[in-house]
């Protein structure tokens, strides 16, 4: 890992944030943050469960607030995907890390979010999966240091290919 930045993951819902993260982070001997974890763990509820109790906007400051409290070197860090959609936090992020993006195609996306009602995902009125990823995908790609396609790839090939692209080396490699 260089000297001072993070590893941040952004995408689709449903894009492999926290199971590449995850990897990623025992590859590199790291620690690995997932932010909706951390909003999990605050809240002691379901992301599903904030959304509905709670509301959009709450959510929304809630994510804003956990994303720009982090801190550290050498992290891993999974966004949710709205984080996206939060100007203050993507600009902490940013500034903290180098960005990620899982970049997976809408028909991946569609199959992998078949339980979009239960998952805690945001959006808004009558909003389709393929509005959300109009709206989104413009802005991750605007965010990304680099752009890693994740379709047709197993979670270690993407690792491999976040690694050689920013040019690291898995900790006792040669």
């Amino acid at each position: 890992m260089s000297k001072k930045k993070n590893i941040v993951l952004i995408g689709m819902p449903g894009s492999g944030k926290s199971t590449i993260g995850l990897s990623l982070a025992k590859t590199l001997f790291v620690r690995f943050i997932d932010t909706d974890m951390m909003i999990r763990d605050i809240e002691k509820r379901s992301l599903q469960a904030i959304i509905n109790e709670s509301g959009q906007a709450y959510f929304e400051n809630r994510e804003n607030e956990v994303v720009r409290s982090i801190t550290g070197r050498t992290l891993v860090i999974a966004t949710g995907g709205s984080a996206v959609l939060l100007p203050e936090a993507m600009a902490h992020l940013k500034k903290i890390g180098r960005i990620v993006y899982l970049q997976a195609p809408l028909t991946l996306i569609e199959k992998r979010l078949w339980n979009i009602k239960t998952r805690g995902i945001l959006l808004e009125k009558n909003q389709s999966i393929q509005d959300m990823y109009r709206v989104r995908e413009p802005l991750y790609r605007q965010y990304a240091d680099i752009i890693v396609p994740v379709e047709g790839k197993t979670p270690e090939e993407v690792v491999e290919t976040i690694i050689s692209s920013l040019g690291l080396k898995p900790r006792g490699a040669l």
